[in-house]
């Protein structure tokens, strides 16, 4: 028989899944709560936070939703972070973490609608953050616009040289041949 402790618990966390795009799953054994405290710190700063649920309860939870593929890596000490923003962000900010915290090992993930690896998630960590992107993108296309440009001046450029050059030379009186 569930206690209503139990029952309010499922609730809750069942509204803090409503809508999210990232949950990822992590091991926390061996972190001390100092460790787990900045780490929640860190998550913060990127709109995201860190659960630490009965696999029970959360699989309770997860039912039959769209997270249901993270059941089966709900075993052990398990943290859970749960962001509705970036996904890259709270990636990085949770490999970052890692680098440091070596006891911290993330199990699997779920981004926008996929359930994903610890492998795939570190790759999504490696990637350029949205910005870098849209800057590299706006690089990619400005760079080919800025040569047709170029090209598409050059004959104007080089007809106002070519004149400009002959205006200099008439400007100045030719010589007279030398008689002898």
């Amino acid at each position: 028989m569930p206690t209503q402790e139990k029952v309010e618990t499922v609730e809750e966390f069942k509204a803090r899944l409503d809508g999210v795009t990232t949950v990822l799953l992590t091991e926390y054994r061996g972190l001390t709560v100092q460790q787990l405290s900045e780490l929640r710190k860190q998550l913060r700063a990127v709109s995201a936070e860190y659960k630490v649920i009965k696999n029970r309860l959360a699989r309770i939870a997860i039912g039959t939703s769209k997270l249901e593929g993270l059941n089966g890596h709900l075993t052990g000490p398990t943290g859970i972070i749960i962001s509705k923003q970036d996904p890259v962000v709270v990636a990085k900010t949770v490999h970052t973490f890692a680098r440091t915290n070596q006891m911290l090992a993330i199990k699997a993930g779920y981004i926008e609608g996929q359930v994903l690896p610890a492998a795939e998630l570190r790759a999504l960590a490696d990637l350029p953050s949205k910005e870098a992107l849209r800057s590299q993108l706006v690089g990619a296309v400005q760079g080919p616009l800025a040569q047709l440009v170029g090209l598409l001046t050059a004959a104007q450029r080089e007809l106002a040289y070519v004149l400009s050059e002959r205006g200099k030379g008439a400007e100045t009186p030719a010589e007279a041949p030398a008689s002898s």
